[in-house]
C-alpha cells in the first residue's frame, strides 16, 4: 500500500492474525492502564486470539497493518459494516504512540469506508482513544458502555464522523 517514514502499510491477510492479536494486546496493556483500572484492562484484553481476527476477516472486516523495517507490526486499523453502519478501530503498540502510525492507519480505514459508500462512521471509543478520534474529525454523541467479548461493560464514548464527501467518491 505504501511506505511512510519508518514504517510501511499494507492490507492484512488471515496469516497476519497472530501478529494482530499480539499488537492488540500490547496496545491495551500499555495504553489502557492510563484510563482504566487493572480489572477492566484484563477483561478488555481477554479473548484476543488469532481466530477472532480471522473470523472478522471472513465476515468482511478489512484490516490494514503497519510494519517497521524488521517486519514487526506497529499497529492496525479496521473497517467493518454492521447492518447499515460503518465502523472503524485503530490500535497501535504503546511504543508507537504519536509517531503517525495510527493516523496513517486510520486514513486507510476511512478511505475503505468511503469506497464502500459510507456517509458516516460510528464508533464506541475507549477512553484511551477519544482524543485521537476527535483529532480525526469525530464528534462525541454520548457516553455509555461498550460490551466486551467477555460480557463485561467498559465505559466508552460514542462518536460519529460524517463523511459528506462520500457521494463524490462513489
Amino acid at each position: 500500500m505504501g511506505r511512510r517514514k519508518d514504517f510501511r502499510i499494507r492490507r492484512a491477510t488471515p496469516s497476519d492474525a497472530g501478529a494482530i492479536a499480539r499488537t492488540h494486546l500490547d496496545s491495551i496493556e500499555t495504553i489502557g492502564p492510563q484510563f482504566y483500572p487493572a480489572e477492566m484492562v484484563s477483561e478488555w484484553s481477554s479473548g484476543l486470539t488469532p481466530d477472532r481476527y480471522r473470523g472478522a476477516m471472513d465476515r468482511g472486516e478489512v484490516f490494514f497493518i503497519a510494519l517497521d523495517e524488521q517486519g514487526t507490526m506497529l499497529g492496525f486499523s479496521t473497517h467493518r459494516v454492521d447492518g447499515n453502519q460503518h465502523g472503524t478501530a485503530v490500535y497501535v503498540r504503546g511504543s508507537t504512540v504519536r509517531r503517525g502510525v495510527g493516523s496513517a492507519l486510520y486514513r486507510l480505514a476511512e478511505a475503505d469506508a468511503v469506497s464502500a459508500g459510507a456517509r458516516s462512521i460510528v464508533i464506541d471509543a475507549s477512553l484511551a482513544a477519544v482524543e485521537f478520534y476527535k483529532a480525526h474529525g469525530f464528534e462525541e454523541t454520548g457516553r455509555g458502555h461498550h460490551r466486551l467479548g467477555s460480557g463485561c461493560l467498559m465505559p466508552c464514548v460514542f462518536m460519529l464522523k460524517a463523511l459528506p464527501h462520500a457521494a463524490t467518491f462513489r
